[in-house]
């Protein structure tokens, strides 16, 4: 995970978050209608198209409810408890307590080599331990092989010449500071 600052409100957002909230009032059960969903594009233009919480380019991602939306119905409709997420984090999350994209610091978190396990180092506070833990072991962030196979591919573009660093820091920030940190270099036959 990697800090994402706050995604602005875009214009418009306020009707639909009235019609939802009217929705609410007169309907106490059912799914409620996805009016957030005209704003997915605005939410990924915020999160620079990575997802929230597997830090990488993810194109095609979701809308997801940050306080999930049974538990906190109140929040359905508020910009503010929307992250921009892969839909395969998103359908493990659920309504787990996990760590917020908006409130992570850059610190924590670090890519292991040859691995690319994601851990957590010794900068996560020792409050937010636990459930930095808990957040990257059940959305698979640490070892899943979904997060797997997208480090692995996107090294294996940057060995092969096809993304260079600065290309790979944008797409997948915490792969890019291992291959700084190991001084990993592409192939030069490539």
């Amino acid at each position: 995970m990697i800090r994402v600052p706050p995604v602005p409100e875009p214009d418009g957002f306020d009707e639909a978050r009235s019609k939802g909230n009217r929705w609410l009032e007169s309907n106490r059960a059912g799914s409620p209608p996805s009016l957030w969903s005209a704003f997915r594009d605005d939410l990924e233009h915020g999160f620079r198209s990575r997802c929230g919480y597997a830090a990488m380019y993810t194109p095609g991602g979701q809308v997801d409810h940050y306080r999930c939306q049974r538990d906190y119905r109140a929040l359905i409709y508020e910009w503010t408890n929307y992250r921009y997420v892969s839909g395969t984090i998103n359908s493990r999350k659920k309504a787990l307590d996990v760590l917020d994209p908006y409130e992570v610091d850059p610190s924590w978190f670090e890519i292991l080599h040859p691995s690319l396990q994601l851990v957590l180092t010794s900068a996560v506070p020792d409050e937010e331990r636990a459930r930095a833990e808990r957040t990257i072991i059940k959305l698979g962030l640490r070892d899943g092989e979904f997060v797997l196979k997208m480090r692995r591919q996107w090294l294996q573009m940057y060995l092969e010449s096809k993304v260079n660093l600065a290309g790979l820091r944008d797409l997948a920030p915490l792969l890019a500071d291992m291959i700084e940190r190991h001084e990993v270099s592409p192939d030069p036959r490539s």
